[in-house]
């Protein structure tokens, strides 16, 4: 543990050397804000002065650090706390920590190149690791058709491919229905995997299960010259030869491969099929230890869907820039929209991401519209914002690394609590203080607040 913290102090030391190099400011920024609709749930604090009046912690610096850009302040950083009210796992804290950065007058490229010599200043002067000198690029469309996440872990290279259009020709219906239907047929072949016995290719089925998949249908290619007999699999009587030979070289099989089939909705083809292929790579000992795998993911939706209220959702959030191309499509096809946002993505770990901002009100109002935020409510909640827009804001964008996330990576630790001074549980309980903890009636009754007692207690 004091090693991990000897490392944070070096880590944090190198980025705020490098940050000042570049010519950023360190600002601060307010930790008691107002509750905003998107996002995480707040973690809200009463007000005394303010009777029945709520502050709440800040989920990230966003909205501060665009109005420093209106300000002027045209390069802003901040090694920030960050607070959010979420259920909790191995990666997640009720107060996280991450590097913060704000540059007006800049692209998208501007951005990441800055980022990607943050990064590096972080892994050699804090952990003595130089990395390559580029990073390369991949669109979020093309990481989901080739790896199924929109996170790909690039030391190992298998990947997956789409035969939706070719199981239109099947009369087999676990194919042929989300083929005419709108969803996805997929495989993942792995070299070398006819020697997995069925015990194996059971366990993989049973974890694809978590992710919402049915089952795993699968074909041991034996002898890739002989589809009458070399062929092993339940599925092979129901897919026609001139079929098996296309899927054979669509995925450039050979003989003693192992061919898994993904089919149904589309999110969970790409999930079970996208989580299969990382630990398969894993199982397999495709990871090279020591093998620094960086990549770019660009080019996200704008939105997605939210099924439970039928409405649009911010993939990023609400203040993030369509592309401008694809603007026109906002009213007639938002979910044909792809944005300007941008994450790192480490060996299969999404450790930072950021996006060019919306920088005038018509746009950021219509985003709002969009996203089914009233005018009253936009301006209730964002009105500081719009008016600073209306003013005049340079073209701005920015990015935040998680550091506890990269911190907790660089040591290989399985939590991020292993990198944080007095970190809580997964329950956000702090055991040596034992916090949370109830207070007086006196301090309530100064906030205005009572107990409410449930029947039964």
């Amino acid at each position: 543990m004091q090693r991990n913290l000897i490392l944070r102090h070096k880590v944090m030391h190198a980025a705020r050397n490098y940050l000042a190099g570049a010519n950023f400011l360190e600002i601060e920024t307010p930790i008691l804000n107002k509750s905003t609709p998107e996002g995480a749930r707040d973690y809200l604090v009463p007000s005394r002065v303010y009777p029945g009046s709520f502050y709440a912690l800040p989920q990230s610096p966003q909205i501060f650090k665009q109005l420093l850009m209106v300000a002027g302040m045209d390069r802003y950083y901040q090694i920030a706390r960050c607070f959010r009210d979420e259920d909790l796992r191995a990666d997640r804290q009720p107060e996280f920590t991450q590097i913060d950065l704000e540059m007006s007058f800049v692209n998208q490229q501007d951005v990441m190149q800055t980022a990607e010599g943050l990064i590096r200043a972080m892994f050699l002067d804090g952990y003595g690791i130089e990395l390559a000198d580029t990073f390369p690029h991949i669109t979020y469309a093309e990481a989901m058709e080739r790896y199924g996440l929109d996170r790909p872990d690039l030391r190992f290279a298998l990947e997956h491919v789409d035969i939706t259009p070719l199981m239109k020709q099947v009369e087999f219906k676990v194919f042929r229905e989300p083929a005419d239907n709108g969803g996805l047929v997929k495989v993942l072949r792995i070299p070398g995997g006819g020697s997995l016995s069925r015990k194996q290719i059971d366990d993989y089925t049973a974890f694809v299960a978590i992710y919402g998949a049915k089952g795993l249908a699968w074909i041991k290619v034996n002898d890739v010259n002989d589809l009458a007999g070399g062929l092993q699999s339940p599925i092979v009587k129901f897919i026609p030869e001139n079929v098996l030979k296309q899927i054979l070289a669509a995925c450039d099989a050979e003989s003693g491969d192992l061919l898994f089939f993904g089919a149904g909705e589309s999110k969970v083809v790409n999930d079970s099929l996208g989580h299969l292929r990382v630990k398969i790579g894993h199982d397999l000992g495709l990871v090279r230890p020591g093998d620094h795998r960086f990549v770019w993911v660009v080019d996200f939706p704008m939105f997605g869907w939210n099924s439970d209220e039928k409405r649009l959702e911010a993939l990023h959030h609400p203040f993030t820039a369509p592309l401008p191309e694809d603007m026109a499509l906002l009213d007639a096809e938002p979910l044909a929209m792809r944005s300007q946002a941008y994450d790192l993505v480490w060996n299969g770990t999404e450790i930072g991401g950021g996006s060019i901002r919306i920088h005038d009100r018509a746009t950021q109002s219509r985003v709002f519209s969009a996203l089914g935020i009233s005018e009253a409510e936009a301006e209730s909640k964002f009105g500081f914002l719009l008016e600073a827009l209306q003013y005049g804001a340079p073209p701005h964008g920015g990015l935040a690394f998680g550091l506890d996330r990269v911190l907790s990576l660089m040591v290989g630790a399985e939590s991020i609590r292993d990198v944080i001074a007095f970190p809580k549980t997964q329950k956000a309980a702090d055991l040596m203080c034992e916090a949370p903890s109830e207070v007086n009636d006196l301090q309530l009754r100064e906030l205005g607040l009572r107990r409410r007692v449930t029947a039964g207690a």
